[in-house]
């Protein structure tokens, strides 16, 4: 997959949680103790999102994105 976006970490999800409407994922990077973001429960379904999958947090201005595969 491309990606336009350059600030980005590799990392591993440690936990995810449904919190109403949305899917809050925390993901273990390096030199960042944790990064959390919170993603439509669609958007986690599609992804298939579980502990220990091997994912990317995409930083943007305002929103951080988690990528799954193909990176």
């Amino acid at each position: 997959m491309k990606i336009s976006a350059r600030n980005r970490f590799s990392g591993r999800v440690v936990r995810v949680e449904r919190e109403g409407v949305l899917v809050k994922v925390w993901v273990a990077v390096e030199k960042v103790d944790e990064v959390t973001t919170l993603i439509t429960c669609e958007a986690a379904k599609e992804l298939e999102l579980k502990e220990g999958d091997n994912v990317e947090a995409v930083f943007k201005a305002t929103e951080v994105i988690i990528v799954k595969g193909g990176g």
